[in-house]
């Protein structure tokens, strides 16, 4: 067996043809965290290594010369030219973790990349069709309309949102709730942290009997239920055809038809005003950074003077980063999702005349959150790839998985904000002192 040292005098070697598995060593500086191996025969790293990565047809080659970033892993894997050992496709987080705490990619010198591109042959430097699960590049999606217009958001949902009713039961359990949850306890359940997190926005929102409630963006109606069990009047809308039916469905099957509604459609179509609250639950994402002051304009000329909003919304960790999504989330998961800071989510709703009460950060529960819904596509993996096949199975688990390990890591963050819309001093004024509701 030879040594990385002894591979590395092989680029010297003019005449030498390097092997895919050298490749790979050249890149990752010989510090391989796991086993590799390839079709044409190679492999590299530790022989007992936990987790392994084996490249399985030239095509996947291709796909990983010809892509910058996660894109290229993930265009492989989710084709099949990719095979990952050592976890199941539906929870990868202990292999991705893996990489990320022990692998480094660098850049070779000049000479050496010279003779890797003329080992792995220039026919692996032209770029081949992706997998079919994969979305336009961003500038080809606009014959879908501009960046965040109506038709072109409709298109963006569609394609995360209308998967399968079926398949996001398996993933998400009974509560159907596809945002962060709030764990009351280190053993709290998936669905009992879940409806914590409706107990918390309610709580925050003063909600009570009587009162309307506008839910944007309100997914499966989690929150519409949650607040027409307790007597509130509450609206919800969803661009999801899915979402939108189920969500009606539940609601008639509970005999909440004369306190909640679900709608399809844009929130932007909502014309109703004076709203004792709005809650909007993971929608900021997809609304796109420039547009944050016509959104919270709007939101704000929703609610009556005095009334309540509460945010909920993946943020990142600094306000400095561009905040379009790329790679393999933009390609195959959120298309067109913009994630910024805390910060500046604050100052657009301040700069709309809204007033900041109250914002806290969620990011450990996040984490716990998508590590129960890989456990849950773990337990109904077979049912799940019956349903929506194995390549979209497969971008679930890569992604929840991802997803995990960042907000562990802190690269994504999840904040909720609470804000006022002013009114006269006996509408803001009866606020309490300080925080009304239960952490």
């Amino acid at each position: 067996m030879t040594t990385f040292r002894e591979r590395t005098e092989r680029t010297r070697d003019k005449t030498a043809k390097l092997t895919i598995a050298e490749v790979l060593e050249i890149f990752a500086g010989g510090q391989l965290p796991l086993r590799f191996s390839a079709y044409d025969g190679s492999s590299a790293g530790p022989p007992d290594a936990a987790f392994g990565l084996e490249l399985k047809t030239p095509r996947g080659l291709t796909y990983l010369a010809t892509s910058r970033g996660d894109l290229g892993l993930a265009r492989a894997y989710v084709a099949g030219d990719l095979d990952t050992h050592g976890v199941h496709p539906g929870d990868p987080y202990e292999l991705l973790k893996t990489l990320s705490d022990a692998l480094v990619f660098e850049m070779p010198p000049p000479p050496v990349l010279a003779k890797v591109i003329r080992s792995i042959g220039v026919e692996h430097l032209r770029p081949v069709a992706p997998p079919p699960e994969e979305m336009p590049a961003r500038w080809r999606r606009i014959t879908d309309g501009l960046r965040h217009s109506k038709s072109r958001d409709a298109e963006a949902i569609h394609h995360h949102y209308d998967v399968s009713n079926r398949f996001y039961e398996w993933v998400l359990g009974p509560s159907m709730t596809y945002t962060c949850a709030c764990y009351p306890h280190e053993g709290a359940s998936l669905d009992e942290a879940q409806e914590n997190k409706y107990r918390l926005v309610f709580e925050k929102l003063r909600l009570k009997p009587g009162d309307r409630l506008l839910d944007v963006g309100c997914g499966w109606g989690g929150m519409v239920r949650y607040a027409a069990r307790r007597g509130v009047y509450t609206t919800g809308v969803t661009l999801s055809t899915e979402q939108s039916s189920w969500a009606q469905r539940a609601i008639a099957a509970e005999g909440l038809g004369d306190l909640a509604e679900v709608r399809y459609g844009d929130y932007r179509d909502i014309t109703e005003a004076g709203f004792d609250a709005v809650s909007s639950i993971g929608l900021l994402e997809h609304i796109g950074v420039r547009n944050y002051p016509v959104y919270f304009e709007f939101l704000q000329s929703r609610l009556r003077p005095g009334g309540l909003l509460l945010n909920h919304s993946i943020t990142r960790p600094d306000n400095r980063s561009e905040p379009l999504a790329r790679g393999f989330i933009d390609r195959y998961v959120f298309p067109d999702g913009e994630l910024t800071g805390s910060g500046r989510i604050l100052s657009e709703a301040q700069n709309v005349g809204l007033e900041v009460l109250h914002e806290e950060n969620l990011r450990p529960h996040y984490a716990r959150t998508l590590r129960d819904w890989c456990a849950n596509l773990v337990d109904n993996w077979d049912d799940a790839v019956e349903e929506v096949g194995l390549a979209t199975a497969k971008v679930w688990g890569l992604y929840m998985a991802g997803s995990r390990l960042a907000f562990e890591t802190g690269g994504i963050q999840l904040h909720q904000i609470l804000a006022v819309r002013p009114g006269d001093h006996d509408d803001t004024g009866n606020l309490p002192l300080r925080p009304w509701w239960r952490p």
